[in-house]
């Protein structure tokens, strides 16, 4: 009799197995849970209640430093005092320097044949004419409005206005608008006091007129560094150092200036290649911020000599043309300081917009 054949299980049917497989395992009743051990039990009954801690105010945030510049007051207080005191660092060593080199074999004989100036051609007139009076005075309230709207077009990102020409032109800020207006003007009084100065035979007084300058501004500014200073009778007749400043500012640091600002202002023609390429503007840029730089660092000398020297004749002889000892000259450079300080903060938008008007057109972009 035959044997039965066992039949292998059809594909259909695997998955069934599995399944009634896992069914049956999910029947199987879960495990107990274990009991904690008494250590376990006792530490966690022993443990102190969990604390849920507030969630915590939000703080402000603290307001940023306002920037004068690219610096905070702090900033700029900081570095000045730094400044001061390397300053006056290096002033004591330069007084010591000096000394030690008056002492050398031959200063001394040095500074005896050149006391630190020479004598003027007999045509010289002395004294400070009213012409001369007024133009140190006009100088003086231009010289500083122009170095503070120049240092504001160079730093300066987002100008408060902007002026237009009527004819048509290139719109500009109103800050530059007026530091090329000052510099009209500063131009203007240069050129009439440069005029009289010829024209009366004043210019002897700044204009070298013999090679003996040179060893005398030597010799006076080895005795200005010693602090041993020479005489001054500015009435009469400069130092042959303050005679060759002078002429250095007149003549040279203020053409210089005029030149670099003209090629950079909208008055320099821009479709003049030959010249764009001969005087470039880069060249202009690069002369112009270190010139106002010098007149900087000359405007502070100058100052502290005057004061340092005599201040209430020196300041007779520029404000009230007199070569008395009184208080006339200084309550007329008084009068100059609070002029140019009413000058200083009269130069915003506000002030500057109804008078930029009359020239062209002044909008906010």
């Amino acid at each position: 009799m035959p044997q039965p054949v066992a039949l292998a299980p059809s594909p259909a049917a695997a998955p069934a197995a599995v399944v009634v497989a896992e069914t049956a395992t999910d029947k199987t009743p879960p495990a107990a849970p274990r009991e904690p051990a008494p250590a376990a039990a006792a530490a966690a009954a022993a443990a102190p209640p969990a604390v849920v801690e507030k969630p915590a105010k939000p703080v402000a945030p603290k307001a940023e430093a306002k920037l004068y510049g690219s610096r905070t007051l702090a900033q700029w207080i900081t570095r000045v005092v730094l400044l001061a005191v390397g300053a006056v660092a290096a002033a004591g060593i330069l007084v010591l320097a000096a000394r030690g080199v008056t002492t050398l074999p031959g200063v001394p004989e040095f500074l005896e044949r050149y006391p630190g100036e020479y004598e003027l051609p007999p045509t010289a007139e002395p004294g400070f004419p009213w012409w001369a009076q007024w133009a140190h005075f006009f100088n003086i309230f231009l010289m500083v409005l122009i170095i503070r709207s120049g240092y504001q077009v160079r730093t300066q990102q987002k100008p408060p206005a902007y002026w237009t020409p009527k004819r048509g032109g290139k719109k500009i800020s109103i800050t530059l608008w007026l530091h090329q207006s000052l510099d009209i003007l500063w131009l203007a009084n240069g050129l009439i006091f440069s005029a009289l100065l010829f024209a009366t035979g004043h210019w002897m007084r700044i204009v070298p007129t013999s090679w003996e300058v040179f060893p005398n501004a030597l010799s006076a500014l080895l005795q200005y560094m010693t602090l041993d200073w020479p005489v001054e009778n500015g009435w009469v007749n400069y130092n042959s150092l303050q005679q060759l400043m002078y002429f250095l500012v007149v003549f040279i640091a203020a053409p210089l200036a005029a030149i670099t600002g003209v090629r950079m202002s909208e008055f320099w023609p821009k479709n003049a290649k030959t010249l764009n390429k001969t005087y470039p503007v880069e060249v202009a840029r690069a002369i112009h911020f270190p010139t106002m730089l010098f007149f900087v660092l000359f405007i502070l000398i100058h100052v502290f000599l005057v004061f340092a020297t005599g201040a209430l004749r020196n300041l007779n002889h520029m404000f009230a043309g007199t070569d008395q000892v009184n208080w006339a000259g200084f309550w007329l450079f008084a009068a100059a300081i609070a002029i140019t300080t009413a000058g200083w903060y009269a130069a915003r938008p506000i002030v500057l917009a109804p008078i930029a008007k009359l020239f062209g057109k002044v909008s906010s972009r």
